[in-house]
């Protein structure tokens, strides 16, 4: 299902003129060696693009459509008019000179063999350098000399003749296509992709842009050991992959991954997303849904909550004036980097209203009382997994199964990983603090991981003082209590949940009796008597629904009452004046 998703998108950005055609591909070149008519250097120059980084700007190769270049291995293989300058200019730094001589000379024959009865201009100026060319002379040109150190590090060169690309002589084209369309026609099977009998891919298509794979590329499909295959088969004989379909979903996943600004990565998984019909508003508003919204970018924090709520609705969605198909199949995936191949973390596919209404829900269950020094609207996906991270770690990055597993939740619809709940549970054990987003977290996860001993009468926005849990409850006393000792303490740095908070947690019947003593010297410290017995109160009102005895031990679910009783009592103090009683 991925691969045919990836052909048909191919297929749609080529209908509009965004990718290139079968026999083309996209490849980071550096350099343009341009020719006189007779073959002769006149310059090397850089094509180098301008790129900001931060604060700081630099020149990157620049993407350019070329004749679709080779997947090498360990054999020689040149590429037709872009290669590095072991192919163009039989030169590098790696120690094999007889190795350099037969790239150089294989790349001679290809271009002789193409180009040998192409009358063009630049077809003879091509062949004219490779016949004179002196690979010992490199360094007497100037142009070559500056350019070396990045040459060596195997930055490509394309052929220009007298300022015009070589790709771009029309006789040039139609002789490379003429080569690509017959190369290897062999129908030797079926295309389990397309359904025709063609020639099977025996090597798939390098897939680059994957956070932490190779820099030269990984593939998606590969068979590199007998254990993988069968029936005799070898290498991508055993995916009964068409030519053409592999060509296609390279570079359509290619297309993908080179927008950086649809591209997110979480821990060691880079996604990518996009629609049926290739329409890019699609991929903003989804990634928008998905990891937050930008004020800067094109969807704004307003844009997507009136989005999702008129999907949640059934209502049109609109975006500048645009009206989205809700019906619209829309596709995401998650690949990670493997030890032979790429790792694909999940794959999702369904309509662009079920997406939103899954995403929708999603937040809706996340929704709780807000600090007041808290800005964002929501908690975004991203800030969702980082809950469970420790801040002060050097590597901050949540688990990648658990971040799978998650994103798989939340599209479908379906329940929230335990790795979830554990993670946000570890973190407050940790850290005795229980934020906003964990308590989001927990309130969440038990709204669709229902649990009768995290009932929703205690999963709710803000704090619902009818409640009648004993574990909300307490939750809800401790926080009094930390609320007593620091109003009798103001400068006090160490407060009870440093100490207590834990093992009131876990074992209250151990804890709160310590804890009720020392609030009744806390509160003989209060000179104004309204101020304790309003203290008073607070504790009375809440004591009277923990019936006769603490209890000894709280199962996991249990805990989430207690942590989200602190969390919306706690809440409640900063409340304005003129809303609280005290």
């Amino acid at each position: 299902m991925i691969l045919q998703a990836l052909v048909k998108h191919y297929e749609d950005l080529l209908e509009k003129g965004e990718i290139p055609r079968p026999g083309w591909g996209t490849v980071r070149v550096s350099y343009a060696l341009n020719l006189d008519r007779e073959g002769n250097v006149i310059d090397l120059f850089s094509l180098k693009v301008p790129k900001e980084k931060g604060k700081k700007t630099v020149f990157e190769a620049q993407n350019i459509i070329v004749p679709q270049p080779v997947k090498r291995s360990v054999d020689i293989a040149p590429n037709f008019l872009c290669d590095n300058s072991t192919y163009v200019l039989g030169v590098d730094e790696k120690g094999k000179p007889d190795r350099t001589e037969r790239c150089f000379e294989a790349f001679c024959d290809l271009h002789r063999r193409l180009l040998g009865n192409v009358s063009s201009e630049s077809a003879k100026s091509v062949l004219l350098f490779l016949q004179n060319w002196e690979p010992g002379k490199a360094l007497e040109y100037d142009c070559i000399a500056e350019a070396w150190k990045d040459l060596m590090a195997g930055a490509n060169i394309i052929f220009w003749c007298e300022g015009e690309p070589v790709t771009n002589d029309e006789t040039v084209k139609r002789c490379w296509q003429r080569y690509y369309d017959t190369a290897g026609a062999e129908e030797n099977g079926i295309c389990m992709i397309t359904g025709k009998r063609t020639q099977i891919a025996v090597l798939h298509p390098v897939i680059k842009g994957v956070y932490g794979a190779q820099a030269m590329g990984t593939s998606l499909v590969s068979f590199n050991a007998p254990a993988f295959c069968s029936y005799g088969k070898e290498q991508g004989e055993n995916a009964s992959v068409g030519e053409y379909a592999a060509a296609a979903y390279g570079a359509a996943l290619n297309s993908l991954l080179m927008d950086r600004e649809h591209v997110k990565w979480i821990g060691d998984t880079t996604i990518v997303c996009w629609a049926e019909g290739g329409e890019e508003v699609y991929q903003d508003v989804g990634i928008a849904a998905m990891f937050g919204a930008e004020d800067e970018g094109r969807i704004t924090d307003e844009d997507l909550s009136a989005i999702l709520s008129a999907a949640l609705a059934g209502k049109p969605v609109e975006l500048e004036h645009v009206k989205l198909d809700l019906d619209r199949h829309f596709y995401i995936l998650g690949v990670a980097p493997n030890a032979a191949r790429l790792s694909v973390r999940f794959f999702w596919q369904d309509s662009f209203g079920n997406m939103l209404k899954n995403i929708g829900r999603h937040y809706d269950r996340l929704e709780i009382i807000k600090p007041a020094y808290e800005k964002r609207d929501r908690l975004s996906y991203w800030r969702l997994l980082q809950e469970t991270v420790n801040q002060n770690a050097r590597d901050k990055a949540p688990s990648p199964q658990m971040a799978a597993d998650v994103m798989k939740a939340i599209l479908t619809g379906g329940t929230y990983p335990v790795s979830l709940l554990n993670g946000v549970m570890l973190r407050i054990r940790a850290e005795h603090k229980v934020s906003w987003g964990r308590a989001s977290i927990i309130k969440a996860y038990y709204l669709r991981n229902s649990n009768s001993q995290c009932p929703k009468e205690v999963l709710q926005m803000a704090l619902n003082e009818e409640s009648k849990n004993q574990f909300y409850n307490l939750g809800r006393l401790f926080a009094v209590l930390e609320h007593i000792q620091q109003a009798a303490n103001p400068e006090i740095k160490t407060t009870i949940k440093d100490k207590y908070f834990n093992s009131a947690a876990s074992a209250p019947a151990n804890t709160f009796p310590l804890l009720i003593n020392l609030a009744q010297k806390h509160l003989r410290k209060f000179t104004e008597e309204g101020i304790r017995i309003s203290f008073q109160k607070q504790i009375q009102g809440i004591t009277e629904k923990l019936g006769e005895e603490y209890p000894a031990r709280m199962t996991l679910p249990q805990q989430g009452s207690f942590h989200l009783g602190y969390y919306h009592q706690t809440q409640k103090r900063y409340e304005k004046k003129e809303d609280k009683a005290i």
